[in-house]
């Protein structure tokens, strides 16, 4: 028997924009009362989210017999597979349907992300954005691409003050302004939008809650690419597999620092039952 052949980077691309026209934007703005469910309160699934994972996880696992598939819904099933993670030689992550609440409330702030690790690096990752008609492609070591055109973005001011800092945490949004840092913004809700935003400069640093992997591998490749990095509460850098709470991703690995420093105990405060995360 041959050995299944491995995928270009454009070939994933192609993949995850014909399982996004085929499973995923039929739905959009068309999705049945019974096609919407919760895992758990605010944490929304629909039948496009299951469909389009199953489907890209038997593609992959096609090309890549022996990789470690490790999807959000696959995730809500078997909670354990995450840290499985660190430990592999070879990995892919998949987010089929990042931002499933604005995706569900008709915006078209969504995205579908893939990303490719090996033995604890990120290698490869697929941003696509489909009402957008916008991909973005990291390869490690090669810079990131915008619909194939090379991406590069302006370095963060010099002053604190002028940094945009975006985070979906109740907690951090509600932060007052002071001489460190200013004030923060509501972020779009979806790591598929976010960190193309800082990779193109319009954002200089996100704040995040738990660091999934589904949704930090791809971006952080990308991140990492334009000479950002991410810190977690305790202050070592994020690794994709890693578990805890509490994340900083800066355009610069000062810029990062300067903020972890800044947001001090409310980096790694959880959100109460009431609160949004």
């Amino acid at each position: 028997m041959a050995a299944p052949r491995e995928l270009s980077t454009d070939q994933v691309l192609d993949i995850i924009q014909q399982v996004a026209d085929e499973v995923i934007r039929p739905r959009f703005r068309a999705l049945r009362s019974d096609e919407i469910a919760e895992k758990g309160p605010g944490d929304l699934v629909t039948v496009a989210d299951r469909e389009s994972e199953v489907r890209l996880t038997e593609i992959l696992s096609r090309a890549y017999p022996d990789a470690l598939i490790i999807g959000e819904e696959a995730t809500a099933a078997n909670p354990g597979l995450p840290p499985h993670l660190l430990g592999a030689a070879h990995g892919f992550t998949i987010d089929p349907v990042d931002g499933t609440k604005n995706f569900v409330n008709g915006k078209e702030d969504y995205a579908v992300m893939i990303g490719e690790v090996r033995h604890g690096r990120t290698v490869r990752a697929w941003i696509w954005q489909p009402e957008y008609a916008t991909a973005y492609v990291a390869v490690r070591g090669e810079g990131v691409t915008r619909n194939g055109e090379q991406v590069s973005r302006p370095a963060p001011s010099a002053d604190p003050a002028d940094w945009r800092g975006r985070s979906a945490r109740v907690v951090i949004q509600q932060r007052s302004a002071d001489a460190a840092l200013p004030l923060i913004t509501t972020s779009a809700l979806c790591c598929g939008v976010d960190y193309p935003r800082m990779v193109t400069g319009q954002t200089d640093f996100l704040v995040y809650g738990r660091p999934r992997p589904w949704d930090h591998v791809p971006g952080m490749l990308m991140v990492e690419e334009m000479g950002g990095t991410a810190l977690l509460t305790d202050g070592s850098a994020y690794v994709p597999g890693t578990d805890g709470f509490g994340m900083v991703v800066g355009a610069t690995e000062p810029l990062a620092a300067s903020v972890r420093a800044a947001l001090g105990p409310r980096l790694g405060t959880r959100p109460t039952p009431t609160q949004a995360e």
